[in-house]
C-alpha cells in the first residue's frame, strides 16, 4: 500500500488563513496597494503565444542580477522565497543532519527541513524576541548542516546585526547560512555584499512584499558561484512561470513606486507604534512592515471586531513565545488612517462589554 516517508507524515501542516478575506487586507505583509502601474501595463500586452512557450528564466535573472549587484552566476530566481528554502534544504540536507532556527520565525524553516529527515533544532528567542547569537554558535555541531534566519524577522519584526550575521557564517563553514531579507526593503541593512566572499553565505529576496507582486510568486537567491550551481541542479528549469518573468523587469524599473509605498509603510509603522504605546498595548518595535502587539486575554475579541469593521489582522498566538499576540501588517497614509480608528473603537467596544454586569 502507498504511503508517504515518515518525515512527511510527522511535518506538521502549514495553513494560512486566505479564504473570506474581504477587507483591508492587514494580515499578510503584502503590499496593500499591488503592484507598479508598469507591471499592469505588462500584463496587458502578454500575449496566448507567450502563455504557450515555456518560461527562459536566463534573461530575467540577468537583470535581476544586475539589480542586485551581482555576477548572473550568484542568482537564480525562484518561485517565491519559499522555493528558495525549500531548495536550499534539498541540496544540503539529509537524514540526520541538523538545522537550526531561532524560534517564533517563519514556520517554512522547518517544514522544509523536517521533509529531508533532518532534525530542526529549535532555538527560542531572547527576551523582548531578542536574536542570540551567542546561544546559536553554542548549538552548532558537526550534524549543523542548514542555518535560517529572517532579518527582519517575521512575526516579530526584530533584526540580527551585520557583524553577528557575518560571525555566524563564518563560525559555520560546513552549513548553509541563509538570510531571508523578505522584509529587507523596510528595513534597508543587507549582507548580500557578502555573498561572493563566503561561500556559504546565502540570501534570499522576495517581490510579494515591497513589489506588491505575491500572485505572481517570484523571488530570487544569491549565493557565491560555487554554490548556487549545486542548488541549480535541483530546481526546476521552469521554476518561475512566464508571466512573473515578463513583470518582474517591470517591477525592478519602477523604483519611484517602491520608494513611495516604503516610506508610506514607514510612516505608517511609527504612527501604529505611538499609537498603541499610547493606549497601553504592549508590542516589539519592528523594522519591517508589520508590528506585533500583545492583546493577551483581549486578543480573540479583538480579532473579530476589526473583523467586523472590515480590517483584517493576523492571529499569532500559536507562535513560539507569542501567547495573545496579532500581528498588523502597515499600508498607506489612508490605511493606516482607518486602521488607527478602528484600533481605538475596537478597544472602546471590548471595554464597554466588560464593564457590563453579569
Amino acid at each position: 500500500m502507498l504511503s508517504p516517508t515518515e518525515n512527511v507524515r510527522r511535518l506538521r501542516q502549514y495553513h494560512p488563513p486566505l479564504a473570506g478575506r474581504a477587507g483591508l487586507r492587514l494580515d499578510f505583509n503584502e503590499n496593500t496597494e499591488g503592484c507598479s502601474p508598469r507591471v499592469l501595463a505588462r500584463l496587458r500586452q502578454i500575449s496566448a503565444e507567450d502563455l504557450g512557450r515555456y518560461p527562459e528564466r536566463g534573461p530575467v535573472e540577468a537583470v535581476a542580477a544586475d539589480w542586485l549587484e551581482l555576477p548572473p552566476p550568484q542568482v537564480l530566481l525562484t518561485n517565491g522565497v519559499d522555493e528558495a528554502i525549500h531548495l536550499l534544504c534539498e541540496t544540503y540536507l539529509q537524514p540526520g543532519d541538523e538545522a537550526l532556527v531561532v524560534v517564533p520565525t517563519f514556520s517554512m524553516y522547518e517544514i522544509y527541513a523536517a521533509a529531508t529527515g533532518a532534525h530542526v533544532v529549535a532555538i527560542p528567542a531572547g527576551e523582548d524576541f531578542r536574536f542570540s547569537t551567542e546561544e546559536v554558535l553554542s548549538r552548532l555541531s558537526p550534524r549543523t548542516r542548514l542555518l535560517a534566519i529572517a532579518n527582519p524577522n517575521n512575526p516579530t519584526g526584530a533584526v540580527v546585526a551585520r557583524a553577528e550575521l557575518l560571525e555566524i557564517a563564518n563560525r559555520a563553514p560546513a552549513a548553509a547560512v541563509l538570510v531571508d531579507e523578505a522584509y529587507f526593503d523596510f528595513y534597508g541593512e543587507s549582507v548580500i555584499d557578502q555573498v561572493g566572499r563566503l561561500e556559504n553565505l546565502f540570501v534570499a529576496r522576495t517581490f510579494s512584499k515591497a513589489y506588491g507582486m505575491a500572485g505572481l510568486r517570484a523571488g530570487a537567491l544569491a549565493g557565491s558561484a560555487a554554490q548556487i550551481p549545486f542548488v541549480r541542479r535541483v530546481a526546476s528549469p521552469y521554476n518561475v512561470n512566464a508571466v512573473a518573468l515578463a513583470c518582474l523587469p517591470q517591477a525592478l524599473s519602477d523604483g519611484d513606486y517602491v520608494r513611495a509605498y516604503v516610506d508610506a509603510v514607514r510612516r505608517g509603522r511609527a504612527r501604529l507604534e505611538s499609537e498603541l504605546r499610547a493606549l497601553g498595548i504592549p508590542f516589539w518595535p519592528s523594522q519591517a512592515n508589520f508590528v506585533l502587539a500583545q492583546f493577551g486575554p483581549r486578543r480573540e475579541a479583538f480579532l473579530a471586531a476589526m473583523k467586523r469593521r472590515g480590517v483584517l489582522v493576523r492571529d499569532r498566538h500559536t507562535d513560539p513565545g507569542c501567547a495573545g499576540c496579532v500581528r498588523i501588517t502597515v499600508g498607506t497614509e489612508e490605511q493606516t488612517d482607518r486602521l488607527l480608528a478602528a484600533l481605538r473603537t475596537c478597544l472602546d467596544e471590548i471595554a464597554r462589554a466588560r464593564e457590563v454586569p453579569a
